[in-house]
């Protein structure tokens, strides 16, 4: 099976068998040029080209093709330069309060609950985690937590370290139910799996650039629903924060009515733009054509490491599964089979006690039969 995107959209993907979208993706080219061209023009012009009203709408492109990917429109997307950025100015936005609990996993990515952690030091409300084992965390114990005293459930829908993934609509249902929001952390699924933000109930969900939407660091995007867009006051604002953003008048305060009062500063503005082009591309190639593309591959890569006799940590029933695969030689430390794969010019990553490999559509089963051969020979 040959890799989905062409060579000349992914040219790194010549130099490495690269297996670790999961980490760090490699960049779609027309995202690293649109960057280039953006830093290069600044650098020569200033603000002969990059002015007033080329800062006012920088965003409009990410804006418009993020929604697309989303089936959202335009007005519920906010630019920001870090996911971490997003969810720290929405955590002080929603201030859980002291007599309510946030819910999460023992498995979730740091960052997707440490900034409602500062809040809740703040407020007094309460942080449950439900435990995880081996990087997977039973839906049904998080499910059954979810009561009239949860204010916020912070969930990955793609768990980083076993690809575990959730259904948000069921999550999303019972938050609701009991007056609670549901706050998503993408990162680890938009570009890679489909989304249908209004359908999937999420009230949040945000997601970095740099992972499977192929773009730069520096870049991320946050879908907010409607009913929320003119409720929440951002913890975090600044002259982009404004109807009008060149107003500069000290005592106006006048937030959109839309995500955009998510929007407060300057930032490498080229990384949106890049990421406009790497959202654009893969949504004319088609999630759902990408998704099935890395099934495909992480079904061979299973086949693989059940005749090695590897211990897979990742899901593999059709709701949860996705191309995150998460394993562990009998014998063998998984740092070692890492530094091993690495030597043979194969990238994938250590997390916790086991390996994890990631491939995207810039793969084919010829990286994942590479890999196998080396581990072969490891074990």
């Amino acid at each position: 099976m040959k890799a989905l995107a062409p060579l000349i959209d992914f040219p790194a993907a010549a130099q490495s068998t690269y297996l670790n979208t999961a980490s760090v993706a490699l960049m779609y080219r027309g995202c690293q040029q649109a960057i280039d061209d953006w830093n290069r023009d600044l650098a020569e012009n200033g603000t002969v080209n990059f002015n007033e009203h080329a800062e006012q709408t920088i965003f409009d492109e990410l804006h418009s093709s993020y929604a697309r990917l989303l089936h959202a429109t335009p007005e519920d997307i906010a630019v920001a330069s870090s996911a971490t950025e997003q969810l720290s100015s929405l955590a002080w936005a929603i201030m859980p309060p002291a007599d309510s609990k946030i819910l999460t996993t023992g498995i979730v990515f740091p960052t997707t609950i440490y900034p409602f952690a500062r809040v809740a030091r703040h407020t007094g409300a309460q942080i449950k985690f439900i435990p995880g084992d081996n990087g997977y965390t039973d839906p049904q114990k998080l499910l059954d937590a979810i009561d009239d005293q949860t204010s916020v459930v912070c969930l990955s829908h793609v768990e980083f370290g076993s690809g575990q993934q959730y259904d948000l609509r069921q999550f999303a249902d019972v938050c609701h139910a009991h007056g609670a929001l549901l706050i998503v952390d993408a990162t680890q699924s938009a570009g890679a799996i489909p989304i249908d933000a209004p359908a999937s109930g999420a009230d949040i969900i945000i997601a970095a650039g740099y992972k499977w939407l192929c773009g730069p660091f520096g870049a991320s995007v946050m879908y907010v629903t409607p009913h929320l867009q003119c409720s929440l006051d951002p913890g975090l604002i600044g002259f982009r924060s404004n109807k009008d953003i060149w107003k500069l008048d000290v005592e106006y305060q006048d937030y959109p009515d839309s995500a955009h009062r998510f929007e407060f500063s300057t930032m490498a503005y080229g990384c949106a733009v890049g990421l406009a082009k790497s959202v654009g591309y893969l949504a004319n190639l088609g999630i759902e054509k990408i998704q099935t593309h890395n099934l495909m591959l992480a079904d061979r890569l299973l086949e693989g490491l059940d005749a090695l006799g590897a211990q897979i940590f990742s899901p593999r029933n059709a709701t949860e599964r996705t191309s995150i695969i998460s394993a562990k030689l009998p014998d063998t430390p998984s740092q070692e089979v890492v530094s091993y794969l690495g030597k043979a010019n194969i990238v994938i990553s250590p997390r916790r006690d086991f390996f994890r490999f990631s491939p995207h559509l810039y793969n084919s089963s010829d990286d994942i039969d590479t890999a196998l051969a080396e581990l072969t020979k490891l074990s």
